[in-house]
């Protein structure tokens, strides 16, 4: 499905988006200025270094598992759960096994 035809569309997180062997994939689902929508799926290992952003954060996990560290408190995450990863706080993420998650920032 193209991203021109997900609009009034039910759609399913978990098919939207596949695993790579070794990478990190994102999808943007939604992607203004006032905030994004981005889908990402992380092979087991596989992660994003530790970086801040100036917004808070949402991440909801549908599948999988993760150790998300926040200002180096580490906080283990898996399917069906969510944290909010606060602004201007770094932050890293390590998949414990694959992982699927959808991140939603708003910036206003």
């Amino acid at each position: 499905m193209s991203d021109n035809n997900i609009k009034k569309s039910i759609l399913n997180l978990d098919s939207m988006l596949e695993y790579q062997a070794g990478s990190v994939v994102s999808r943007a689902i939604i992607n203004k200025d006032v905030g994004t929508v981005t889908l990402f799926s992380f092979d087991k290992n596989e992660g994003l270094s530790e970086h801040s952003a100036p917004f808070d954060a949402l991440v909801y996990v549908f599948d999988g598992e993760a150790e998300i560290k926040i200002s180096g408190e580490p906080f283990i995450v898996c399917k069906g759960q969510m944290i909010i990863m606060p602004a201007n706080e770094p932050h890293a993420l390590k998949a414990l096994e694959k992982f699927k998650m959808m991140l939603i920032m708003i910036k206003s």
